[in-house]
């Protein structure tokens, strides 16, 4: 029988995934560092990357194993300070633990993937996925594109220098209960078919990816429950109510659309929702 487990959204892409003594992170950012991205003409790239320590002792504690879908400074700076404070796992690709390796992290914590990995942890399993950021405007930009193969780099100083390094999804599963973390609107629509997650971590509506909802939806079936992800101001602090800019209320109308036995779970800063064993 499967021990309940709760899910704790920290803001941005950051979960916490907690079942028995288990916890599992994924992008825990939590320093909510100002860089002008979520105002318009006020983004400056060469912001320096900062750790809110304070923050991260606040709101973060044991972990596991951390889980990197990509490497710009809000999925994360943080990582280097909590992987050495817990002990966990990290699992990124190449670029991010490259990053991660430059910005301090202890090198022996560090597990290489690129997607097809489905790897036996104790007590829980995590399959990784490729997948694709997310783009803007007319000619589909990436922010901050690139990768960092090879010898690590220098350390990086300023968030441009956080360059995206591939993206991955996961499907974390623990017992009769999975959730599926897809941090971006893109998705790879025939490696993830017939997947049948309980849980959907997903993006609002976004007009870039031409019946994203639908698509998604058909892909990894009708899950009981489908929780919007990275939907927040991710500037403003954690401990006030989040700021909807990217869609997160709006999700629930293509829910009731496409996937009307789903059941929407819209949650604020630092609330958690529990799913029985």
């Amino acid at each position: 029988m499967t021990s309940d487990l709760t899910v704790r959204w920290l803001g941005t892409n950051a979960w916490e995934i907690t079942c028995d003594a288990t916890t599992v992170l994924v992008d825990p950012y939590v320093s909510r560092t100002y860089t002008g991205a979520t105002r318009p003409g006020e983004f400056n790239p060469d912001t320096p990357i900062t750790i809110d320590e304070s923050a991260v002792d606040e709101h973060i504690g044991a972990a596991d194993s951390i889980l990197v879908t990509h490497a710009h400074f809000d999925h994360i700076a943080d990582v280097p300070y909590v992987a050495e404070k817990t002990g966990a796992t990290v699992l990124g690709t190449e670029t991010h633990l490259n990053l991660l390796r430059a910005m301090g992290t202890p090198a022996e914590q560090l597990s290489q993937v690129g997607g097809g990995e489905r790897y036996q942890f104790e007590g829980y399993t995590v399959e990784v996925f490729r997948s694709s950021h997310g783009v803007t405007g007319k000619h589909k930009s990436l922010l901050f594109p690139g990768t960092r193969p090879g010898e690590t780099p220098d350390r990086p100083e300023v968030i441009k220098d956080l360059v995206e390094g591939g993206s991955l999804a996961y499907l974390v599963t623990f017992g009769e209960v999975s959730l599926y973390f897809n941090a971006v609107p893109s998705f790879h629509e025939r490696e993830i078919a017939g997947l049948r997650p309980t849980v959907l971590f997903m993006q609002g509506p976004n007009p870039n990816y031409p019946d994203y909802e639908e698509r998604l939806f058909a892909a990894v079936g009708n899950p009981p429950y489908v929780i919007p992800t990275h939907w927040d101001d991710y500037e403003e602090p954690l401990t006030e109510p989040a700021v909807d800019l990217f869609g997160g209320a709006a999700l629930g109308e293509k829910v009731a659309q496409y996937s009307p036995d789903s059941q929407f779970v819209l949650l604020d800063h630092l609330e958690s929702f529990t799913i029985e064993g």
